[in-house]
């Protein structure tokens, strides 16, 4: 129990650490409640990336009812006719779930609160079987309801075979505690059933505690009963029997009192530590596919205006310009504003590094902003369109380089702005850029 709680701060300290912590006016659930509030309050979460998200949304606010109400969600799963749906109607007392010999009795997650366990917030889940008959889609389900559940019960009514075995290690990695139940055990005799749950200890010895592997008759056979009256006449019938649940029950009472709010505590905090990840991705890409917008706007206006300034060397300052109103921009995108100065600043360091790396490109620019104002006709053209080129790959760079700078907060990291530049240079494919560039402003001048 210590190592839960201890797994508990854990996560909390993780969710303070990401920013995602509600103020504490409401400590309903605890911690990990709080910060599924402030996730799913968070103003800086755009209403694209929200909306996009909104099935996942959804399963914090269910979780977060969860904490709240203090209940404790078991999913029970198991191949088809293992007894799933009659082992959870057996530990309610009553039909809640649809009970068949069929493939697709159960083709949606179903749940149900446990009668005796009403005051424990404990709360049933049955699932399709894991070898439903075309059932990829309800496989698919079966896992996303351990995805958001805090225990699992597997439902077995023989040895695993290899189906189940490759499913109970996918349960395993959803890092659920795992009851292993062998159901149907009436049906064996004494020698058989240990046998039979030594077999299940063995394939879950990394999986399941020893202790956590038990036998069930959830559904047992009838007794054959034989009745001889006073003439002699013998008159047989079948008498039900009472399903044979109470070790399975115990258990899972028991972790539902001693265990059950720390368990939702840390699944929740999991399931939500993984949605502020995925979240933090979509905001990423989508400020990347708005930076690249950005630059390639200024590539275009840069390339063009230098290629049809007339003044040599002067088309150089007109870039200058517009790279320090680039990276105005792109730190606006990033929710990290820069003044002029700032951004001049950062230009000119950014510029300084590109120059020790490529020296020998600003200086062919150079030469051609000089030669642009000596040349007519057609080498006008072709000059012009290289320096255009050159420029639109310098502003690239410049702009490559900025947005790295501003990813990580304003800061070159630790190996400083020569690296991260040099790095950048190193994964753009100039030919390719340069190509482009060309070919745009070949395109615009034409115009």
């Amino acid at each position: 129990m210590a190592a839960w709680r201890e797994r508990l701060r854990d996560l909390t300290g993780r969710f303070r650490r990401r920013g995602a912590v509600a103020p504490a006016v409401d400590d309903r659930g605890g911690p990990v409640a709080a910060s599924l509030r402030g996730l799913l309050n968070d103003p800086s979460i755009p209403a694209d990336v929200r909306a996009s998200m909104s099935a996942d949304f959804r399963r914090v606010e269910d979780m977060l009812d969860r904490l709240e109400n203090e209940e404790l969600h078991v999913a029970v799963f198991g191949r088809v006719s293992a007894g799933k749906s009659a082992l959870g109607n057996a530990l309610l007392g009553r039909d809640a779930f649809a009970v068949g010999v069929l493939h697709g009795t159960t083709t949606e997650a179903d749940a149900a609160r446990l009668d005796e366990a009403a005051t424990a917030g404990l709360v049933l889940i049955d699932t399709p079987g894991i070898n439903e008959l075309g059932g990829e889609a309800r496989e698919k389900l079966a896992f996303e309801v351990a995805d958001v559940s805090d225990l699992i019960v597997f439902v077995a009514d023989g040895d695993l075979t290899r189906e189940e075995r490759d499913a109970l290690r996918t349960l395993a990695s959803t890092r659920r505690p795992l009851l292993l139940v062998l159901n149907k055990a009436d049906r064996y005799s004494d020698d058989e059933r240990e046998g039979l749950l030594e077999r299940l200890r063995q394939h879950g010895s990394t999986l399941v505690r020893r202790e956590d592997v038990m036998a069930v008759a959830a559904y047992p056979s009838p007794r054959d009963i034989v009745e001889v009256d006073a003439s002699g006449i013998e008159r047989r019938y079948a008498e039900p029997r009472a399903p044979d649940i109470g070790a399975l029950k115990a258990r899972l009472l028991a972790i539902a009192e001693r265990e059950g709010k720390t368990l939702s505590a840390i699944n929740a905090g999991l399931f939500a530590g993984r949605l502020t990840d995925q979240i933090g991705e979509r905001i990423a890409t989508a400020r990347r596919d708005v930076a690249s917008g950005v630059i390639r706007q200024y590539c275009i206006a840069k390339a063009v205006g230098v290629a049809l300034n007339p003044v040599p060397v002067a088309d150089l300052l007109l870039a200058g310009g517009l790279d320090a109103a680039m990276v105005v921009q792109l730190g606006r995108v990033y929710g990290l504003p820069l003044t002029r100065s700032e951004s001049g600043r950062l230009v000119a360091v950014i510029t300084t590094q590109l120059a020790a790396l490529m020296g020998a490109v600003w200086g062919v620019q150079l030469v051609a902003s000089a030669l642009k104002g000596l040349s007519g006709g057609l080498s006008v053209v072709v000059t012009a369109a290289a320096q255009g080129a050159l420029g639109w790959y310098a502003t690239v760079l410049i702009g490559r380089a900025a947005e790295r700078y501003l990813v990580a907060g304003k800061s070159w990291g630790e190996h400083g702005a020569k690296r991260a530049v040099a790095d950048i240079v190193a994964g753009l494919d100039r030919d390719s850029i340069l190509r482009e560039a060309r070919e745009e402003i070949l395109r615009r001048l034409k115009r």
